[in-house]
């Protein structure tokens, strides 16, 4: 036995020993981690992949189905031909015309307005209790059924203004239900531009308007133009609101731009035929224009998101 054992001293452990099974420990407890978590990893990718093909499988069997009977008899007469009432044949084309012409007339009335209030809310509204009510009543606003606004419609233009039932009036309807989605989509595209564009904007020495003009609003553009086509895909489809405000008639002439004609749209006189129609071939109207309306709510989207494509990708090259 050494000495130091022997006067009754403790043996000191060797330098390293304890020390280095920790670390072995705490390693292979990270391996395990690590495993585990690659593997949830993977398990999260396979469902995610498999729940986004699921949903383009829907979309696609949703389309063909409503798409394989009307688009193959789509014809030139039927997008532009009168309806008719008794006799078959009949087309969509003042309908149709009646569609663009309100859609275009209620964003006329509801982007400035909307992007506007957005715009306010989001840069110059004081941070109070008044204007988060107004706040508040805007986002209730936008979760409002349609057939309310038509209701407003009917109130305001026929009851007060004693007015028929008019394309003025369904497109002036249009405009106030588009007005609380476009409104709120824009304050917050605002919102989520960083802090440091705008104030590096301040440091070189523009005004706040100019810092607006030219660096909020090209950099929240992605954004506002999501909900303009959001608004223009759901007041091309209206209904409700146009039944009311509107009429389920047309003046029965193809180009009629006059103001206070009755303005069936095309989603009306889908309704129309499929309910109310004696016509004998209701049935094929009803998926020609079902076809087309699908269609040119696709082409808006396309049409709205293009030059947002076209400039993204001059960016990136």
């Amino acid at each position: 036995m050494s000495d130091s054992s022997k006067n009754g001293m403790p043996i000191a452990p060797v330098p390293g020993g304890n020390s280095g099974a920790a670390a072995a420990r705490r390693a292979n407890a990270f391996a395990r981690s690590s495993s585990s978590a690659a593997r949830n990893d993977r398990i999260f990718n396979v469902f995610v992949w498999a729940l986004g093909i699921l949903v383009i499988l829907f979309i696609l069997g949703l389309l063909f189905m409503l798409l394989r009977k009307g688009l193959p008899n789509l014809s030139w007469d039927f997008l532009t031909g009168l309806p008719s009432e008794i006799e078959e044949g009949g087309g969509i084309g003042p309908a149709l015309f009646n569609s663009f012409y309100i859609l275009f007339l209620s964003l006329a009335i509801s982007i400035p307005l909307g992007m506007a209030a957005g715009i306010y809310l989001a840069e110059f509204a004081p941070d109070n209790r008044f204007i988060g009510f107004i706040r508040i009543c805007v986002e209730g606003l936008s979760s409002v059924p349609s057939i309310i606004f038509g209701l407003f419609g009917i109130s305001l233009f026929v009851d007060i203004f004693h007015l028929d039932l008019t394309i003025l009036g369904g497109a002036v309807s249009l405009a106030f239900l588009n007005l609380p989605m476009l409104t709120r989509v824009t304050e917050e595209s605002l919102r989520s531009v960083p802090t440091e564009l705008k104030n590096a904007s301040f440091a070189l020495g523009s005004t706040h308007l100019q810092t607006i003009r030219t660096v909020l609003i090209p950099v929240a553009l992605n954004g506002i133009i999501t909900g303009i086509c959001l608004t223009a895909g759901r007041a091309f489809g209206e209904s409700a609101v146009i039944i009311l405000t509107a009429g389920v008639t047309t003046s029965g002439e193809l180009w009629d731009f006059n103001l206070l004609s009755p303005g069936e749209t095309l989603a009306v006189h889908l309704w129309y035929v499929q309910s109310e129609a004696i016509v004998p071939d209701a049935g094929d109207i009803a998926q020609k224009a079902t076809a087309v309306l699908i269609m040119i709510v696709l082409a808006i989207n396309l049409v709205f998101r293009l030059p947002l494509w076209i400039k993204a990708r001059k960016m990136k090259g």
